[in-house]
């Protein structure tokens, strides 16, 4: 694979990754989650669980780590919304 692709990729993985940091911490900030769907994480949460497999299962790293993360974070926000709810 081009490095412009992995590259690609990478900013991908990372961008959408990170773009859970800011939804944690407004929940704990604001200790509210009124407005988290409970259904939609948890269905998210599943298929990133399902990425993760699929990434340990073809031995790819970038899909192992952004998946791995990602999944910490929305379990984090299902944890948050469970408690705060």
């Amino acid at each position: 694979m081009s490095a412009s692709v992995e590259l690609i990729g990478s900013l991908a993985a990372l961008i959408t990754t990170l773009a859970w940091l800011p939804q944690i911490i407004k929940i704990l900030r604001e200790r509210r989650t009124h407005d988290i769907s409970l259904g939609t994480n948890a269905a998210l949460a599943t298929g990133v669980f399902l990425w993760l497999v699929y990434g340990l299962f073809i031995g790819s790293w970038p899909v192992i780590g952004a998946n791995g993360i990602t999944l910490l974070f929305i379990l984090t926000i299902l944890g948050l919304k469970l408690r705060y709810g």
